[in-house]
C-alpha cells in the first residue's frame, strides 16, 4: 500500500513523501536567520535530494537563499508567480530552468503527484526594505493522499473549498512575541482552519524553532506552547481530526486514502518516529 509521510524539521521546513515523490517545503537549513536563531531541535538532515522544493512566499524565513544553496541535487523550485527572477539572481543562472512559477489555482506535475497552488491570506512582499512582490501561496499535493501545506496564512473563506483532505500541515505560531492579526494563525484560529478543510490528520508547524536574538524566551508560551494548544483546541473545533504534535526530526506516516475518497482514514494508527509525537485530538485524545 502506498503511504504518505511527513518529517518536520522545525518552523515550516518539512520533508513530504507521497508515492515515491519527495517534496521539501520552505527550507531553513541553518541555525541563524538574520536576527533569529534556532532555539530548539537539530539542524535539518535531508535524506537526499528532493524532487521539488515548495516555496510559499518571499519572506526570508520561508524563501531563504542561503538554505536553498545547501540543498543537494537540482530539484524543481515551485514558486509564486513573479519570483523566479529574484531566485535566479540569488542562486545563479542555473536555477532559472528549475523554477516553476504558479499562481493560485495553477498546478504542475512532480513525479507521481500533482502540486496545486492555492490561496494564502498573507503579505506577498519580500519585506519592508524591498519592492519585490509576489502572491503568497499554499499548496495542495495530490498523490496517494491529499495534503495541504498552508505556508503562512490567516483565515479566509475559501479554505472550506480545499477539503476534504487526508493531511493538513498548519501554521500555529510565529517566531516572535507577537502575531499580526489576519496574517497568521494562532492555535485557536488554526483549529478553525482544520475544521474548515476537514482533514483526517493534522500536524502543527511554524512555531517553537526560531526566536529573536536578545529576547531569550520572552513570552515562553508563544514559543513552545502553540503545538499542544492547537491539539487541545482542535479536539473541540474538529473532533473528527487526529492531530500529531511532532518534535523536530520526527516523522508521521499515514496510510493511503481508501477508495471512499480523501479524508477516509484506515483504523490502524500511523507511525511516528523516531520518538512519539506528543499531542492528539479527536478519538486519540
Amino acid at each position: 500500500m502506498s503511504e504518505t509521510s511527513v518529517t518536520w524539521w522545525g518552523h515550516s521546513t518539512m520533508w513530504l513523501s507521497d508515492t515515491g515523490t519527495t517534496l521539501l517545503t520552505d527550507p531553513v537549513l541553518t541555525d541563524r536567520l538574520a536576527h533569529l536563531r534556532r532555539m530548539a531541535g537539530p539542524r535539518p538532515e535531508l535524506p537526499g535530494p528532493p524532487d521539488a522544493v515548495l516555496l510559499s512566499h518571499l519572506h526570508a524565513d520561508h524563501l531563504h537563499l542561503a538554505s536553498l544553496r545547501l540543498i543537494p541535487g537540482e530539484p524543481l523550485l515551485i514558486v509564486p508567480r513573479g519570483s523566479a527572477a529574484f531566485i535566479t539572481r540569488g542562486l545563479g543562472r542555473g536555477a532559472s530552468g528549475r523554477c516553476v512559477e504558479l499562481a493560485s489555482g495553477e498546478q504542475t506535475e512532480v513525479g507521481a503527484v500533482r502540486v496545486r497552488a492555492v490561496k494564502a491570506a498573507h503579505p506577498g512582499g519580500r519585506g519592508p526594505w524591498s519592492k519585490l512582490q509576489a502572491p503568497a501561496l499554499g499548496f495542495v499535493v495530490e498523490g496517494a493522499a491529499r495534503s495541504w501545506y498552508a505556508g503562512d496564512t490567516g483565515l479566509f473563506d475559501e479554505m472550506s473549498d480545499l477539503g476534504p483532505l487526508d493531511l493538513a500541515l498548519i501554521p500555529v505560531g510565529g517566531w516572535g512575541p507577537t502575531l499580526h492579526a489576519h496574517e497568521h494563525l494562532d492555535p485557536a484560529q488554526a483549529s478553525e482552519a482544520l475544521r474548515r478543510v476537514r482533514a483526517a490528520w493534522a500536524v502543527p508547524v511554524h512555531y517553537g524553532t526560531f526566536w529573536p536574538f536578545g529576547l531569550g524566551r520572552l513570552r515562553q508560551h508563544m514559543f513552545s506552547g502553540p503545538g499542544e494548544e492547537f491539539a487541545k483546541q482542535a479536539a473541540s473545533a474538529a473532533p473528527d481530526a487526529r492531530v500529531r504534535v511532532l518534535g523536530q526530526g520526527e516523522t508521521l506516516t499515514i496510510p493511503a486514502a481508501a477508495p471512499d475518497g480523501p479524508g477516509f482514514t484506515a483504523p490502524s494508527a500511523p507511525s511516528v518516529g523516531p520518538g512519539a509525537g506528543s499531542g492528539t485530538a479527536g478519538d486519540d485524545a
